[in-house]
């Protein structure tokens, strides 16, 4: 959650968190050779991985998975599995580092089919599918009954682009369990990439009609706001998110954090298709979310300047051009003020910037600030293409169309800038 404009960042944890899922759970003394045995004796041990299990297939996030991993490893502190989780469900860089390089080493005297699960598992989370695929291949073919495996092997294959192998291995993950709503909206989110729109929203359904209650989960609620996107019909996609917010309003995810980046999703959606004074009211009603939380004074600083960058946007599409400016200077201000920790949101300057830019018509300027975004981001790059092709750079911008296209990551990002950037192409 670095940049300041950016709600996508929850999808990436939550989608890092995801990567964690583990089925199937055994021990070295009762696990079949078609299961992956997993190295403890402690009863203790594996009843809270099976619960941590269970949270994770119905959504249930949150520190008490963290805790529930460390449990694990007290009942057994030779327990590599258990290092993993604590790992994946860690809250900082430092005690992800920590405990995976413990899960690695005792790995080692672990069964062969946990040290290579975790082994695989950590190469994908490193971005390198390629390497992880043949072992969850060959993980797959030792342990045809093991639920995980085919969990992550959908996975690697949908970050390699295959989706039809993804799905393969997604529905071999059901037809072992499909009492659970997690893979449902991983079938979902392939269907989405694949341009399956209808399709998509029918598995997002299903995996909805198995949540828990008090879950409240991202994936398929926002999935159907997707769908809805991709599909030109806004309206349905903001009345989703709004049923969302009040969904989440009631559910235990936010008491762990406050309902902020849905209304701020909603806020997008309201500017970037022309309602800019209900973009306005979206980003407040967001906001005030946030001082009574319990989120750290940086987080709340973070999101305050969130808030600033929604409004500094929502005024230059309302042609309020010197009030915009007023708002980007706030912005620059906390930046200065933040010193080292205030450097990694340059970028987010120059992204409103560069829309201020764009929308005043200076489109030599909008190009110069827009370079200097992240333009890892779908949408930062159809912003500069906007700026190139009112410039006169077709070129350049149909590079950048083309770029966004082949994006493949599910975020409100791609959402907004997907169908654009698709039709740009055909022109």
């Amino acid at each position: 959650m670095k940049a300041i404009h950016c709600s996508g960042g929850i999808l990436a944890v939550l989608t890092l968190v995801l990567l964690a899922a583990v089925n199937g759970f055994a021990s070295s003394r009762t696990a079949g050779p078609k299961k992956i045995e997993f190295t403890t004796d402690s009863k203790e041990a594996k009843d809270y991985v099976a619960q941590i299990v269970n949270r994770i297939e119905t959504f249930q996030f949150g520190p008490e998975i963290n805790a529930l991993a460390k449990k694990s490893v007290e009942a057994d502190p030779k327990f590599a599995f258990g290092y993993y989780l604590i790992a994946t469900t860690a809250a900082t860089p430092e005690e992800t580092k920590q405990n995976n390089e413990k899960a690695v080493e005792l790995a080692k005297n672990a069964s062969e089919g946990e040290r290579r699960y975790i082994e695989a598992v950590l190469l994908t989370r490193a971005q390198k599918p390629i390497e992880a695929l043949p072992i969850f291949l060959d993980l797959a073919k030792q342990h045809p009954d093991d639920r995980m495996v085919q969990m992550l092997l959908g996975q690697v294959y949908a970050n390699l682009g295959k989706l039809d192998e993804s799905n393969a291995a997604f529905e071999r993950a059901t037809k072992i369990d499909g009492s659970t709503p997690r893979v449902y909206t991983f079938l979902g989110n392939n269907e989405l990439l694949k341009g399956n729109y209808a399709k998509a929203r029918e598995l997002f359904n299903v995996s909805l009609a198995k949540q828990v209650k008090g879950s409240a989960p991202f994936g398929p609620n926002y999935g159907i706001a997707f769908s809805y996107i991709y599909a030109g019909d806004i309206k349905s996609a903001v009345k989703t998110l709004e049923a969302y917010a009040a969904d989440y309003q009631t559910s235990t995810q936010q008491q762990n954090f406050p309902a902020v980046f849905i209304w701020n999703s909603i806020a997008r959606l309201h500017l970037e298709y022309g309602k800019a004074e209900d973009a306005m009211k979206a980003y407040e009603k967001g906001y005030a979310t946030i001082p009574g939380s319990n989120l750290d004074e940086m987080q709340k600083k973070i999101w305050l300047g969130r808030l600033h960058h929604g409004q500094a946007r929502t005024l230059a599409k309302m042609g309020k051009q010197a009030e915009a400016w007023k708002e980007a200077e706030v912005i620059k201000k906390m930046i200065e003020d933040g010193g080292k920790d205030g450097e990694q949101f340059w970028p987010s300057y120059h992204y409103v910037t560069g829309y201020l830019k764009l929308e005043a018509g200076d489109y030599a300027k909008a190009v110069e600030e827009l370079k200097q975004t992240d333009l890892t981001d779908p949408f930062h790059k159809l912003l500069l293409a906007r700026a190139y092709d009112k410039s006169g750079d077709g070129a350049s911008a149909q590079k950048l169309y083309k770029e966004i296209t082949e994006f493949n990551q599910l975020t409100l990002e791609r959402a907004l800038a997907y169908p654009e950037a698709k039709k740009k192409l055909k022109a």
